[in-house]
């Protein structure tokens, strides 16, 4: 994997199919990948982890009617940040493009689409790892509200809009100070919503108590297909801990049923219900986000959906004058 981010392009055309969970953002991107020839981008904190795929709903290779990025790309457990993500899935649309294809980027995890899309950086390399772990242990040393303080004395306006007991926030700032860089410059662009790409943004929406039906049917489908199996197997690889991480819905309700003998009913309505939660989170940050041009899917099939869609991209201003690659009309296969 390189350690360089790539720079992107202004006139590269790029589609984001985003949305809450279970509402069919990766069917929608597959049809509309095949109308325009393109390749899948997949914006997933928990698809990038081998062996985690039925609970993450990872397309099986089988069924993937186009060719797909940024999946198992490393173990679990395996510290993988936006940082990180955005390295690789930059990679990807360079790759993508270089091949005359159209690059689309979809998923659900919106800091992973904004961190491939936008304006914005992430510290990071060698150097800045020993910045981290010398600022980590300062902390240790002399407490939250110092090291706050000291932020203030060199970036106030960075310092003015982290809390004093938010070290992992103070730490970045500092480092990006010591760079030359500015917190609060960064907060400001990722605010303004940029993109570095020519982008067009699709969202999925439906009604709630449909999608929260689809939710449900999705996690009983996958209790069917062996997810505790799954979660039995990563446990015996020795891959509890990245199990029982807080965003690793559908894998830590299962591990005391796996260990302790659990009642997996009851473990099963709780990954219903965390997904419900996560599903309205996820619609909380895309709602904020006016680039986005929404869909309601309710009562629609995937051909009128489809359809919808690909007027969306047709209908999108095109400054660089540059046609998306592809033709619009539904595939016939």
């Amino acid at each position: 994997m390189s350690t360089a981010t790539p720079e992107p392009s202004g006139d590269t055309r790029v589609v984001a199919v985003v949305g809450p969970t279970a509402v069919g953002k990766t069917a929608l991107a597959e049809r509309i990948a095949r109308v325009l020839g393109g390749e899948i981008v997949s914006a997933d904190s928990m698809q990038v982890y081998k062996g985690m795929d039925i609970g993450t709903a990872k397309p099986p290779p089988e069924k993937r009617s186009v060719p797909y990025h940024c999946l198992d790309l490393v173990e679990p457990g395996t510290p993988f940040s936006a940082a990180l993500f955005q390295r690789v899935a930059r990679q990807s649309i360079n790759e993508i493009v270089a091949g005359s294809r159209t690059p689309l980027v979809c998923g659900g995890t919106g800091l992973y689409i904004r961190a491939a899309l936008d304006d914005w950086e992430f510290p990071g390399g060698e150097r800045a790892t020993h910045e981290r772990e010398a600022l980590e242990l300062e902390a240790k040393t002399v407490g939250p509200e110092a090291l706050h303080a000291r932020l203030a004395a060199v970036d106030e306006a960075s310092a003015a809009l982290i809390h004093p007991s938010n070290v992992r926030r103070t730490i970045r700032a500092l480092e990006m100070y010591a760079r030359g860089e500015s917190y609060a410059r960064q907060a400001e662009r990722f605010s303004m919503r940029k993109s570095v790409y020519d982008t067009i943004f699709v969202g999925l929406t439906m009604d709630r108590e449909k999608l929260y039906k689809r939710i449900d049917d999705r996690v009983d489908a996958m209790i069917e297909m062996g997810l505790l199996a799954e979660v039995q197997a990563l446990l015996q690889a020795g891959f509890r801990s990245a199990l029982t991480a807080t965003q690793a819905i559908g894998y830590k309700e299962l591990v005391p049923v796996v260990e302790a003998d659990r009642d997996l009913a009851a473990a099963t309505a709780e990954i219903k219900q965390a997904t419900r939660r996560y599903a309205k989170r996820q619609m909380t940050w895309f709602r904020s986000d006016a680039r986005i041009r929404w869909i309601d899917r309710t009562g629609r099939c995937d051909d009128e959906l489809t359809e919808v869609a690909l007027g969306l991209l047709e209908s999108h201003e095109q400054p660089t004058g540059v046609p998306l690659q592809g033709t619009w009309r539904l595939p016939t296969t």
